[in-house]
């Protein structure tokens, strides 16, 4: 009975308006600030993927945290499609 629940929310932060394949990378309109270890859920039609961000980049240079307003770069374990819709998970306990 140890055992807790673990409740996670999601909260719509962006979507994604170019991605490339070759090197893997969504580039992210931002509505919300999003910052480096936090959990994102990338999900369209096709596409369904959850993830810790590991690096944002605007403009080539890494930055720690990113703005409301801000087009990123981001690194993505699996192919996106413009158009997804980007969510930041939190965990609740």
């Amino acid at each position: 009975m140890g055992d807790k629940m673990v409740e996670t929310e999601k909260k719509h932060i962006g979507k994604v308006v170019n991605y490339f394949t070759n090197i893997s990378v969504a580039i992210i309109e931002l509505e919300e600030s999003l910052a480096v270890g936090e959990k994102i859920s990338i999900e369209g039609d096709t596409t369904n993927l959850q993830q810790t961000v590991e690096s944002i980049q605007i403009e080539h240079k890494a930055i720690k945290k990113a703005n409301k307003g801000e087009s990123i770069g981001l690194k993505t374990i699996g192919r996106c499609r413009k158009g997804d819709t980007v969510y930041k998970i939190t965990e609740k306990v």
